[in-house]
Formats: C-alpha cells, structure tokens, sequence
C-alpha cells in the first residue's frame, strides 16, 4: 500500500460524515419499560387495571398465603417498607415534658454522702444532743488539693480547709503551701 495522493480518505475529510449515529432509546432500563405498563385483572368477576409492579405484589400475597417461604418472606419486607413510609408521613405528636428544678442543700449534701465525699462528725463540744456536722472525707479533700494549676494556697484557705476535712492530719499540702 502506498501513502500517495490515492487513499482511501481525502486529507481534511471526515471519514464519518454523517457523524455519530442518534440513541434509539431513552436512558430507560428494561424494568420500568415493563413495570410501566399496565394489566387488566378480573376480580371477583370484575375487570381491573393494574400496574404491571402491583400485579407482581399481587401473586407474591397470594404465593405466600399459600405457603411459599420466600414469599412470606418478601411480604414481609414489603410491610416493613410500608410501615417505615408510613411513619416518616405521619410523624408522631411530641409531647411537652415539663421539668421542675429544685435546688436544696439536702440533696446535694445526700448525692455528696452516697458518693463517700462527706461523713458526719459530731461535734464533742456541742453535747451528744447536737446535730452531727458534715465533714469531706481525706481522699476527697486530698483529690482537691492534687489538682494540677491549682494557685498556692493562702493561710485562710489551708485553715478552713483543715477545719471541714475529717482527718485533715493525713493531707498532704501541694510545695510552697504553708501547712
């Protein structure tokens, strides 16, 4: 074969000039093609049209009121599916809850108690008559004091602390605290 003058194409020459043939068909799969036609259905004697989709829903009930495993099977997913539409159409009416906040020193002194932060003590100078005091357990007040970025304490504070922690002996003072 020769590259001469004579080929087969001209130079500038499309070798398709009718250019790319046209789609035949739309973007449609075979599925809806089918699904979108519509069946006539005698019921009880009476004719009725029904898409091709229902149709199929149709004899799936009727396989599986006949026992079909797979059937049942697929009914129950087509309820399931209904239910989950139906649902998110009829959403539930939220119901106002109304809170009522009480602030008493009693409960947090009774959440601190069942949560061994604090213990009573009796106060001997009072009489065995008196009410207890309640004082922070050791660990609880040495959980405080080990804080870390905690600021250094001043003698006001180390003193109130000594006196509302039970067993405030056993501490142990962060550096530079003067205890």
């Amino acid at each position: 074969m020769s590259r001469g003058g004579d080929t087969r194409f001209k130079k500038g020459q499309s070798g398709n000039p009718a250019g790319r043939p046209k789609k035949r068909r739309p973007n449609v799969s075979a599925f809806d093609i089918v699904f979108d036609k519509v069946l006539t259905v005698n019921e009880g004697g009476k004719p009725r049209e029904l898409t091709v989709e229902e149709g199929l829903q149709l004899q799936t009930y009727q396989a599986a009121l006949g026992g079909s495993k797979m059937a049942i099977r697929q009914v129950l997913k087509m309820i399931e599916k209904r239910e989950t539409a139906l649902a998110k159409r009829n959403k539930p009416a939220t119901r106002q809850i109304s809170t009522v906040h009480e602030q008493s020193a009693h409960n947090a002194t009774e959440a601190l108690a069942i949560l061994g932060m604090i213990e009573t003590e009796p106060e001997p100078s009072l009489g065995s008559d008196a009410e207890p005091r309640w004082k922070v357990t050791t660990w609880a007040a040495q959980a405080g004091l080990s804080r870390p970025g905690k600021r250094q304490l001043e003698a006001k504070d180390i003193s109130d602390i000594k006196f509302f922690t039970k067993g405030s002996e056993r501490l142990r003072w962060p550096r530079g605290s003067d205890a």
